[in-house]
């Protein structure tokens, strides 16, 4: 457990006064403080950082008006009339969610508060919600690059956020790649303009309309890409946690891109990631080391704007997928509200396209994707070869198919789908289930649907 220090004090407070105060409530109590809690503006007082400083503690302030939400034993009309709250040092603990054990003791010029808590201390109001926000404002950015230069110590802040994530084994599988020069930038831009055209050729005509307004890259419009690798064998035999799930290091190096990202956006950088090429053609062209896979390939500068929303949305390419749809409780499929209720419920937000069709062959194979707008519902028990057109969905019984079927098509409906046509071509009461269950999404999510 740990001790938190609500602090409140007139200017000017000597420290000497301030410490023999807290020395004195410290006397029976053998936890030490972790946290030091005041009013905003009290904590530039020279006594409090010269508290915190001593003491080894962090530091944190709380609004006026966030403490005076709090219900303090001991309420001052004093007090509130000089900082707009009944309370300074005994709300402060409270609102770090502290159970208050001493309440306030005075001395001539400063009161004091102490708190215990179980659980290590969060941030503050002020710096959790900037966590928050540089989460929702991240963006993949495409558009809007500045021609202007990420000076070294930006750039060495942001590899410095990318190298402290995580890792299994503490193994830093990682590597960045920084590459500036544009005959190198050139030529991974055309390997990705091959596989752009590729794509297109593979959507439906609908679709490829829709596709050909869509920005995939900044290669050359960003002054410099980064490409992160990783090594699979970094750390020899014995890496913790590697033994079970190989894919472990890939992970960790994914989770390095994401730092690397939200740093860069509190940094005003834009990063884009791309990924329309084969990660081996790009290692050709970086020459790479044979044993180094490539993860991750960044263009990353200065823009002129974050958009509000990513551009997959603001085009109508694809929604979000609600939160409500991705967590389950104790066993899949428990959800808080019905997998039919929640895509009606999501409905409301979903403007399906009205041109695009998608033919779903329940219980099909690879062999019925001769059309670019068949989608294959694979039920056997064996996982399939990998393909993205077919979704392998082993039902283990009717009541599972039927749910599959809706989560199908509320997918399919974010993705901008308008219609779905429902082909069973295997005989057995998971298919006709299934193909309910498309049906049933499909109503609920307002798409027009027929059976073939």
């Amino acid at each position: 457990m740990s001790l938190v220090l609500g602090v409140g004090l007139r200017s000017g407070t000597p420290y000497a006064e301030l410490q023999e105060l807290v020395t004195t409530i410290l006397r029976e109590q053998p936890d030490t403080i972790s946290l030091v809690v005041t009013v905003e503006g009290k904590d530039r007082e020279p006594a409090v950082r010269q508290l915190v400083d001593d003491l080894g503690a962090e530091l944190r302030t709380f609004s006026a008006d966030e403490l005076a939400e709090q219900r303090v034993p001991t309420p001052s009309e004093q007090v509130e009339q000089l900082k707009g709250t009944p309370s300074v040092a005994e709300a402060a603990v409270l609102a770090t969610g502290a159970q208050l054990v001493l309440p306030k003791q005075r001395s001539s010029n400063a009161t004091v508060a102490l708190g215990r808590t179980s659980a290590a201390a969060g941030y503050g109001p002020v710096d959790r919600e900037a966590v928050y926000r540089v989460i929702a404002e991240r963006r993949d950015v495409r558009r809007g690059f500045l021609d202007l230069p990420v000076d070294d110590a930006t750039l060495g802040r942001v590899l410095g956020a990318a190298h402290r994530a995580p890792s299994v084994g503490l193994s830093q599988p990682w590597d960045f790649l920084v590459i500036r020069h544009v005959a190198t930038r050139r030529k991974v831009h055309e390997l990705a303009v091959a596989q752009r055209d590729a794509f297109a050729a593979s959507l439906p005509q609908d679709r490829r309309s829709a596709f050909d307004g869509l920005k995939i890259e900044a290669i050359l419009d960003a002054p410099l890409n980064i490409a992160v690798t990783c090594d699979p064998g970094r750390g020899g035999r014995h890496v913790l946690g590697r033994h079970a799930d190989p894919r472990t290091t890939m992970f960790s190096a994914a989770i390095a891109i994401q730092n690397l990202w939200l740093a860069a956006r509190a940094e005003g950088l834009g990063v884009g990631w791309v990924s329309f090429f084969e990660p081996a053609e790009v290692a050709a062209v970086l020459d790479l080391p044979r044993h180094i896979e490539l993860i991750g390939y960044l263009c990353v500068g200065y823009v002129d704007r974050f958009a509000p929303a990513p551009e997959l949305v603001r085009s109508g390419w694809a929604k979000r997928r609600p939160l409500s749809w991705a967590v389950h409780h104790e066993e899949w499929g428990r959800r808080t509200a019905s997998i039919v209720g929640d895509a009606e419920q999501a409905a409301q937000d979903v403007v399906p396209a009205a041109g695009q069709c998608v033919r779903v062959v329940v219980g099909g194979d690879a062999a019925q994707l001769q059309d670019a707008e068949a989608l294959v519902v694979d039920l056997g028990t064996d996982r399939p070869a990998a393909d993205f057109g077919v979704l392998w969905r082993a039902a283990r019984t009717p009541a599972e198919a039927v749910e599959f079927g809706v989560e199908i098509a509320r997918d399919l409906a974010l993705q901008g789908v308008g219609q779905l046509v429902v082909q069973v071509v295997e005989d057995s009461e998971r298919a006709v289930a299934l193909a309910r269950g498309l049906q049933v999404g499909a109503s609920a999510c307002g798409l027009t649907h027929s059976s073939a």
